[in-house]
């Protein structure tokens, strides 16, 4: 006997209301009711080791699919641009697209708050999920979504005409946003950024929202959610919650040559370098080194600057650490002092962080309040 998907569904809710994520009956009436095994679309890919191995659902047992579909996880569809049901064996790479597990998609909408009467723009269709979920509480009118990759938004398109919706789908670069919907009294965003673009802050009306991931290129996330205020800046604060989405493409790292390892100066480290490994250490290096990448080693950390080839890397010497540091740029200079100032503050978890972006769009990221320690975005 095939399992009842109304029965996954409904298990599904009651696993992320225990989570704490979901708490708005609204929210629960839609993941009751929309279909996630029909977004997953023919195939996914699932993680081999360090490869990613397609599953086609034509040749996957449909109570196993089912279930799969309907577990808290996400499920990635593409990889390097390379669809699951175009692969015919398992592909190195990072993923490019993919179905977000249930209770983030909606935790994210609780933390925006969203209104039965608001118009929203999600920036990121994916699979097009997300998307049916907020069409179900507030009807196909009020959604706009837009989607960067043609083939995955046609297939997020098909899939919500199949059951039923229509709302207003863009394919573009997202962090244009879509001038003809606006004004929208929330924009919520499936993807990561390392700066709030400044087109969404004009698309967003006055007192309006929006809720991202502000991430970068060590790959560290923040969830935050922002007001838009009467002068045209905006402010909010950091949930704390330890979620992270892929950047948009365009905020992705651009590529570069292979890593060769300078031995630089070398001084003592003042702190552990173990500190980056927390969720909060690591969001903090990122705030100092902003144009940086992190890679750990068994042996420490490397810091590697994209735009002017600076390095920085730690060894163990004895019950201390020392670090290697050459190029224009003093990285671990930069990090230390960051998580110096965030000791000196208490060492508050991320709840404790807060943005601010200003009238003329400079952007910080701030701990306790707006005139503490903070950090500039990039440009």
């Amino acid at each position: 006997m095939t399992t009842d998907p109304a029965a996954l569904r409904r298990a599904l809710a009651d696993h992320i209301a225990e989570s704490g994520s979901l708490t708005d009956p609204a929210w629960r009436a839609a993941v009751e009711n929309i279909p996630r095994e029909m977004f997953l679309g023919p195939a996914i890919f699932r993680p081999n080791g360090t490869a990613w191995e397609p599953m086609r659902r034509d040749q996957a047992d449909e109570d196993e699919w089912l279930r799969l579909a309907y577990r808290d996880q996400t499920w990635v569809t593409q990889v390097e641009g390379i669809d699951a049901a175009a692969a015919d064996a398992p592909l190195s790479g990072s993923p490019t697209s993919s179905s977000t597990l249930p209770s983030l998609v909606v935790r994210m909408l609780e933390v925006a708050n969203i209104s039965d009467t608001d118009n929203v723009l999600e920036i990121g269709t994916g699979t097009g999920y997300s998307t049916a979920i907020m069409c179900h509480r507030l009807g196909a009118e009020r959604v706009t979504s837009i989607e960067y990759d043609q083939g995955v938004a046609d297939h997020a398109a098909a899939t919500l005409q199949q059951i039923g919706y229509a709302p207003t789908l863009v394919v573009g670069d997202g962090l244009h946003g879509h001038k003809p919907g606006a004004p929208y009294d929330a924009l919520v965003a499936t993807c990561a950024v390392r700066t709030i673009p400044f087109s969404w802050m004009v698309q967003v009306r006055e007192g309006g929202t929006i809720t991202t991931t502000v991430s970068g290129w060590m790959l560290a996330s923040g969830l935050v959610r922002l007001t838009l205020t009467e002068d045209g800046g905006a402010s909010g604060r950091f949930t704390g919650d330890q979620v992270s989405y892929m950047l948009a493409r365009p905020h992705e790292r651009p590529p570069h040559p292979a890593y060769f390892q300078h031995d630089g100066t070398v001084r003592e480290c003042r702190i552990d370098p173990n500190e980056l490994e927390s969720w909060t250490g690591r969001f903090l290096a990122q705030l100092a080194a902003p144009s940086a990448e992190l890679m750990t080693t068994g042996d420490g950390v490397i810091l590697w600057d994209v735009a002017t080839g600076s390095q920085a890397w730690t060894e163990p010497a004895g019950d201390t650490w020392t670090v290697h540091q050459h190029g224009p740029l003093q990285l671990w200079d930069q990090v230390e002092d960051a998580i110096a100032t965030w000791q000196k503050a208490g060492a508050p978890d991320q709840s404790a962080f807060g943005m601010t972006v200003t009238p003329d769009h400079t952007q910080h990221v701030w701990i306790n309040d707006p005139a503490g320690p903070s950090w500039p975005l990039p440009v």
